[in-house]
């Protein structure tokens, strides 16, 4: 990734005008080169929270940011502008970059361009064989040759220059993977990662639950159901507490899983991820791994590092 001085301040004028993330108006306009990755950047803002529009024409850029504003209170947006906006548009942006600066505050509009080498932009059409904007297909469905590929990439440098002279952020995206570019934005924006953790206790025989991270297995720790006095108990109940108390095993094992899952579940913050569930199995539901489930949200609340949300929920409740 290529960030030269200008960019480095504008990502730290940006960072602190979002210290406070869920109050501070930001404004992101999203350009750059087509095959740059451009939409790619604003599908990942959308997962960091701003509302994202792509291929707004420009001259409407003022509008929307009113609408999504003033009309409907969204305070994180990214509008995605692009080559395929109007000409006479693309001339103009010098008015509407001021126009939304003199509405909202300096402070509030950032732009961002996105783009990548010469050799690399080349590379990616090619390899999903997507046509240039420029490269206007005629009724035939044949190429228009006024632009071969890197024809349509030089010309799209010169009508995108009036976006360039004013972007706050080029990020070079050449040598970088999603996850490398997710962190970036993450860093631009002052965005910490957050993954949630979901711990789910489930019983074996009502099926496995088929969107689980990891699934551990309890069937094997000794099991309160077949005490008649305790059958009707849960997990959650201090009488089935103290039935584990008898057996260290139980604690063991649920050591041995807190062990694993501090870690590795922190690995997961740089991983891409939103949520992880955590899935823990007895036969019913109702009483190991409840029980196991418990535990384990207590201790992985204490002991995970911020940014990992822990969340219990139980399955077969509605059983008991």
């Amino acid at each position: 990734m290529k960030v030269n001085q200008d960019t480095h301040n504008a990502q730290s004028k940006l960072i602190d005008s979002n210290k406070s993330v869920g109050d501070r108006l930001s404004i992101l306009v999203v350009s750059g080169r087509s095959g740059s990755g451009k939409t790619s950047v604003l599908n990942i803002l959308e997962d960091l929270g701003f509302y994202s529009i792509d291929n707004l024409p420009l001259s409407l850029v003022p509008e929307a940011a009113q609408k999504l504003v003033c009309d409907s209170g969204i305070k994180r947006i990214a509008l995605g502008v692009d080559i395929r906006t109007p000409r006479a548009d693309l001339s103009n942006f010098a008015a509407i970059h001021d126009s939304l600066k003199q509405t909202y505050g300096d402070a509030a509009v950032t732009v961002m361009y996105v783009t990548a080498q010469d050799e690399t932009l080349v590379a990616r059409f090619n390899a999903t064989r997507r046509i240039h904007p420029l490269m206007v297909l005629d009724t035939k469905g044949v190429g228009n040759t006024a632009y071969n590929l890197p024809a349509a990439i030089e010309k799209e440098i010169q009508l995108l220059q009036p976006i360039l002279k004013h972007a706050d952020i080029k990020i070079d995206t050449s040598m970088l993977n999603i996850h490398q570019l997710k962190e970036r934005l993450r860093d631009y924006v002052g965005v910490d990662n957050q993954i949630v953790i979901n711990l789910l206790s489930f019983g074996f025989k009502y099926g496995s639950p088929i969107d689980a991270d990891f699934v551990f297995d309890v069937r094997i720790l000794p099991n309160p159901h077949w005490n008649p006095t305790l059958r009707a108990a849960t997990g959650l109940d201090a009488e089935v507490g103290e039935f584990f108390a008898d057996y260290p095993e139980v604690a063991e094992m649920t050591g041995d899983i807190a062990t694993f899952l501090n870690r590795w579940l922190p690995d997961f913050l740089h991983n891409n991820r939103h949520t992880v569930t955590v899935a823990i199995g007895c036969t019913g539901g109702k009483h190991r791994s409840v029980f196991i489930t418990k535990h384990l949200q207590d201790r992985l609340q204490d002991s995970l590092p911020e940014g990992l949300i822990v969340t219990g929920k139980h399955r077969e409740k509605h059983r008991w």
